[in-house]
């Protein structure tokens, strides 16, 4: 890890250079760029962590992407490696993630409190009429909030649904959390595939821009608030808010379109059969939990 960090990021005319070089099939300039960008792989694939496989073979699976990014990217079609190498890292790893095939048995006691978590959590939901948040769970629960969040992110894992738990050992894993309207493993990893690819362009746009668009989807966590509530916070109008959010919304779509642009044909087909395998996994998942 402290390796990665010693190469320093490159500039937009060195990786248009190293691009010409690596077209001729200069292997020091691919190796180079390939370098200057691990550190990339690592921020993706700690955003994956927690969702079936270790931090260290998310990071492997993204070297792969990566590789491919590096070796596919022409800068004539406009845009960043950073931009176009983060789409061939996450379908890598999330390839990885959908194609394992071995579930991850969770101890007896961090089930049960996970099992406990959620009833506690629907629980609250119908007496509060809304989500309760971390705070409202862990007073129920007799527990700090951090071990809330901690049990929130260990019970997104795909977990053994013929697992036994509990004290009898007769209840199963996929009894307990076999909930129709529970989200699937499958399902979380879509929601931060998407979630991430958001906050990559939102992470572009100026500094009130993002805050604006933020706090106007409640993309920071809270709820949404309207044109006078973000307004206040600025002290400008509603219809000024109004505008800068047309405007931040007009620089994402053609953020987005550049993001695009920079991808073939080949590869757009690539990412619908991936999301043709989703599918299909989604529907083994659904099954799964609804035997």
């Amino acid at each position: 890890m402290q390796e990665i960090s010693k190469t320093p990021l490159l500039s937009k005319e060195e990786e248009i250079e190293l691009a010409a070089r690596i077209q001729k099939g200069d292997q020091s300039a691919r190796d180079h760029m390939i370098s200057a960008n691990l550190r990339l792989v690592v921020k993706i694939a700690y955003d994956y962590n927690n969702f079936g496989l270790p931090l260290l073979d998310l990071i492997s699976e993204g070297n792969i992407g990566l590789v491919k990014a590096v070796e596919r990217f022409d800068p004539s079609k406009g845009g960043k490696l950073s931009t176009y190498a983060a789409w061939w890292i996450k379908q890598s790893i999330k390839r990885a993630l959908a194609n394992q095939s071995k579930t991850i048995r969770l101890p007896v006691h961090l089930v049960d409190r996970i099992a406990k978590m959620r009833k506690i959590t629907a629980q609250l939901a119908d007496e509060l009429d809304r989500e309760p948040d971390d705070e409202e769970i862990a007073y129920a629960m007799d527990m700090p909030v951090n071990k809330i969040a901690h049990l929130k992110s260990v019970s997104i894992r795909p977990a053994s649904l013929d697992a036994p738990v509990g004290e009898d050992g007769e209840t199963t894993f996929g009894e307990l959390v076999g909930d129709d309207n529970e989200a699937t493993p499958l399902e979380n990893l879509q929601e931060k595939s998407m979630s991430s690819d958001i906050k990559s362009v939102i992470d572009r746009l100026e500094d009130r821009e993002a805050e604006i668009i933020q706090l106007r989807f409640g993309l920071d966590g809270n709820r949404p608030l309207t044109l006078e509530e973000v307004g206040e916070r600025f002290d400008v109008t509603r219809e000024r808010v109004r505008q800068i959010q047309n405007i931040a919304i007009h620089k994402m779509r053609r953020l987005m379109t550049e993001n695009e642009r920079q991808r073939s044909k080949e590869e757009v087909q690539e990412e619908r059969i991936e999301q043709e395998k989703m599918k299909v996994l989604q529907e083994f998942f659904s099954e799964q939990l609804a035997s």
